[in-house]
């Protein structure tokens, strides 16, 4: 999109409608009007989710999928529309395709202790990049403990990219796996992950997508991305806590063992021999997240009644903004300045620690993070042991970020250069 046609999108974009929507934000915190900056952790949810999930508990509340009286059907039939919605948020080949999870991290562990310990062998890699959220290391760690495997890693530059001729340069006709974050927590690095995919196949390697932070901010389509598996949580996409996504490509997900065992993952049980159910059943075993899963199918079909290129455009002009007005802050350095970026502002100030930061904009009823963001190789890589981190959303304004930068001068106050 074009400078000149991200302002005119960014002018006609129904803020104040869209802000009326998200109950939290009418809410007075430490006297004052909150403003919310940590939606990165976890989005805030609009009326539309609340009331989705309400309706299950207070009208629908029965199992799926064994039930034949009315409550059991008509939550099944709600269930599986927000597979089929999940199905075509991803443009997904089938619902089949479609495993609903905890979230992004219980997906990546699905993967791993499935397909993971049932291909990889000694002396295979495991090629990863440096900006990899822990939910995209650790598992791959077990794995790779158990099976021989070997982690190799993509470094990140100065700038927190991770170029593609980095990551090339770290193939090898030993790699049997790729997986990378499609776009960081910690710094809101956009990753090429077609590019990265197309590279991995030529090696014969399967690629696998964290999608924990694009899925909220930029349209996806696995197929043209190209990737094997990709994941996704509902929290952070302005859905319920405890509801994920992960999607795989057919011919894999049927190849692979089930990760948990218990009811409704199965066909025939004896105490001699169980037989598994088709997919996407295979996968979850017991009851699932019913209302998670609706919710999810709400929060979707919210943010696609926007559409994603009025999304992108918003937060990418509430990215510029940022960007200049926290450089006016003394003392400030942001960590990531990667060319392609989401509306991420990760940064420390000298002689205050981000923990001091954090609390004192939080006395200006400011919410933020702090912290390592569960990506500690990265706070490594840059010399820190924290940062302050503001991520925004769809809801956020201008006059957050004024609110930001009003309260930082006041850290500056206390902490002096």
């Amino acid at each position: 999109m074009s400078e000149a046609a991200a302002l005119a999108s960014a002018a006609t974009y129904p803020l104040e409608r869209i802000r009326d929507d998200f109950v939290a934000l009418h809410q007075q915190v430490r006297d004052r009007q909150l403003v919310y900056l940590d939606s990165a952790a976890s989005a805030l949810k609009p009326r539309v989710v609340i009331d989705a999930v309400e309706r299950v508990y207070g009208r629908d509340c029965a199992n799926v999928h064994r039930g034949v009286h009315v409550l059991s059907q008509r939550a099944t039939a709600a269930f599986e529309a927000a597979r089929q919605t999940c199905r075509d948020f991803l443009g997904a080949a089938s619902d089949k395709e479609i495993i609903f999870t905890r979230g992004t991290t219980e997906s990546i562990n699905l993967v791993a202790h499935t397909w993971g310990r049932s291909n990889l062998g000694e002396g295979d890699e495991v090629l990863l990049s440096g900006l990899e959220h822990h939910s995209n290391i650790v598992p791959w760690q077990m794995v790779c403990e158990q099976t021989g495997a070997n982690l190799v890693v993509a470094e990140l530059a100065d700038d927190g990219d991770v170029p593609l001729e980095t990551i090339k340069a770290k193939l090898s006709d030993r790699t049997k796996l790729v997986a990378m974050a499609h776009i960081s927590n910690a710094l809101g690095t956009v990753l090429p992950i077609a590019d990265v995919a197309a590279l991995a196949h030529e090696r014969g390697a399967v690629m696998v997508v964290d999608g924990a932070q694009s899925a909220p901010h930029v349209a996806v389509d696995v197929q043209a991305l190209g990737c094997d598996f990709y994941a996704f949580s509902g929290h952070k996409i302005y859905g319920p806590t405890g509801i994920g996504v992960l999607w795989g490509r057919t011919e894999l997900l049927q190849a692979m063992p089930p990760y948990q065992g218990g009811g409704d993952m199965i066909r025939t049980v004896s105490f001699e021999r169980t037989t598994y159910a088709d997919l996407p059943a295979k996968f979850e075993a017991g009851t699932p997240n019913i209302a998670g899963a609706v919710g999810l199918g709400a929060a979707i079909d919210y943010v696609n009644g926007f559409g994603f290129e009025a999304l992108e455009a918003h937060e990418q002009s509430l990215l510029a903004y940022g960007t200049e007005q926290l450089q006016r802050v003394p003392g400030l350095n942001l960590v990531g300045t990667a060319p392609r970026k989401v509306a991420v502002l990760s940064f420390t100030m000298k002689n205050a620690h981000p923990h001091d930061i954090g609390t004192i904009v939080d006395s200006e009823g400011i919410a933020i993070r702090t912290g390592h963001h569960c990506a500690q190789p990265v706070m490594t890589r840059f010399g820190v042991p924290a940062t302050a981190r503001a991520s925004l959303g769809m809801y956020n304004s201008r006059r957050d970020i004024d609110a930001l930068v009003k309260a930082l001068l006041g850290v500056r106050k206390v902490f002096p250069l």
